[in-house]
């Protein structure tokens, strides 16, 4: 896929204390670990994984993917083990939202980079390694993938309650949350592990918005981006209700726009984060076999 970029950009406004120097962080151990955030995903799962492994094996990167299991009442968390030492579930119980479970994951992945996309693997692989080669490259720390840039392709048509329902989110958050990430709900995003400890560890929502908190702090914390665009090649059942989930979604964009104006802090995240690796005992004897 021919793919383009927008040169690295940040917001220096109003930025928080930018942590970087006293922040301590366990050393990586591979070089890109793939969060994947399920809940009730035992159907899609398994393809989900053999094309990823597939893709990541071609590559040759040194990769983990993380099923971050968030309270299914499935059989997702036993599926990763099925497709090698290298795919492991993080579980999590109650089911608390997909920002948690991508926040948890986040902070327990040991990649140099770290990436998280869908579970129904909706959007065009090559993506995620551009995004990758960015970061490795040094020209940034966060990328975002992008459905409205230019390059952008859609090759499977959505349903046009969708299709209104995301324009009209994008509206909303490009007045309240960000003026140059314009499509803040798109499931791909790749971070440095630096950025995605600094971000992940100050995340509050839990729901689907915390997409758009993770760009409004990617800005606070002057953390260099770049947006990619990105090729929708699956538009699968969604878990995201759009009568159960679209207003609770509104209600935390607004509270973020609300928070930041009026200047409240976010949680400072703690200082050493020396945690990472493997899930398990027995993901580590795995890998170790």
């Amino acid at each position: 896929m021919t793919t383009s970029t927008l040169p690295a950009q940040a917001l220096p406004t109003c930025p928080l204390p930018v942590a970087g120097s006293a922040l301590r962080i366990a050393p990586a151990d591979h070089d890109l670990t793939v969060v994947i955030p399920a809940y009730n995903e035992e159907q899609r799962l398994p393809e989900t994984l053999t094309q990823l492994t597939a893709f990541l094996n071609h590559w040759g990167v040194d990769y983990r993917v993380l099923v971050a299991d968030d309270g299914s009442t499935d059989r997702t968390e036993v599926l990763a083990r099925d497709h090698g030492p290298r795919c492991s579930t993080l579980r999590l119980t109650p089911q608390g939202g997909k920002g948690r479970a991508v926040r948890a994951a986040m902070l327990r992945a040991a990649g140099r980079v770290l990436a998280f996309t869908d579970a129904d693997l909706p959007f065009d692989l090559a993506a995620l390694r551009t995004g990758y080669e960015l970061i490795h490259r040094g020209q940034c720390q966060v990328v975002f993938g992008a459905r409205d840039l230019p390059e952008s392709k859609s090759l499977v048509p959505r349903r046009i309650t969708r299709r209104m329902a995301t324009f009209a989110f994008r509206q909303i958050a490009k007045w309240l949350i960000s003026r140059q990430v314009t499509d803040t709900q798109c499931g791909m995003k790749v971070f440095s592990r630096r950025a995605a400890v600094e971000i992940f560890s100050r995340t509050t929502i839990e729901g689907f918005a915390f997409d758009a908190e993770v760009v409004l702090l990617t800005h606070r914390l002057a953390l260099p981006f770049e947006r990619l665009p990105v090729r929708l090649v699956h538009d699968f059942d969604s878990t995201l209700s759009l009568r159960r989930n679209v207003v609770p979604m509104l209600y935390d964009v607004l509270r973020l726009w609300l928070r930041d104006r009026l200047g409240h802090p976010w949680p400072a995240p703690p200082l050493d984060f020396a945690e990472a690796g493997p899930t398990s005992e027995d993901d580590r004897n795995r890998l170790a076999a």
